[in-house]
């Protein structure tokens, strides 16, 4: 299925993973990371196949999550610069 997402800038952290997602205004925000989070997932359980039994219930995410839009006071390539820079700090 298709849900008219796209991905910019992504860093994957030792607890954390943030990400730039471009999508269009019907798509609620807490559906966007039930999105990602269930078909990433997916994925994980597709390509690590030993991931299933050591998270039989299926839960590999954290229940929480914060997302910020973009917009006046925060532009998108300032975004996607902070994104890059979290790398760089550790």
């Amino acid at each position: 299925m298709h849900y008219d997402m796209e991905m910019g800038e992504i860093e994957v952290m030792i607890d954390h993973v943030h990400c730039l997602v471009s999508t269009p205004p019907r798509i609620a925000p807490s559906q966007i990371v039930q999105i990602l989070k269930s078909k990433s997932t997916s994925y994980l359980f597709e390509k690590y196949k030993w991931l299933r039994s050591e998270y039989w219930g299926g839960e590999i995410w954290a229940g929480g999550y914060f997302i910020r839009s973009v917009g006046t006071g925060l532009t998108k390539e300032a975004m996607a610069r902070y994104i890059k820079e979290q790398s760089e700090e550790i």
